[in-house]
């Protein structure tokens, strides 16, 4: 199961810290080797449940990122 995944009763209540992305980032890589992989095999529709859990991962950091502070924003100015 990914690790994006959270519980309704636990939302909210998750901390959100470096391994648990690192984590999400390497969930990402290996879904993405096994996209491609089905992909190269001829067998596009038996990914689609990698691409779901890929997109809900990349949708997740992306909120985790658009909510913390960044020092990116700072340095462009």
């Amino acid at each position: 199961m990914s690790v994006a995944f959270i519980p309704d009763w636990l939302r909210g209540k998750a901390e959100v810290n470096q391994e648990t992305i690192q984590r999400l980032l390497e969930e990402n890589d290996q879904l993405i080797r096994c996209i491609v992989e089905y992909q190269n095999k001829g067998r596009g529709n038996e990914c689609v449940q990698y691409q779901h859990v890929l997109h809900r991962n990349l949708i997740y950091l992306a909120t985790i990122a658009d909510a913390s502070p960044t020092s990116t924003s700072k340095a462009m100015e």
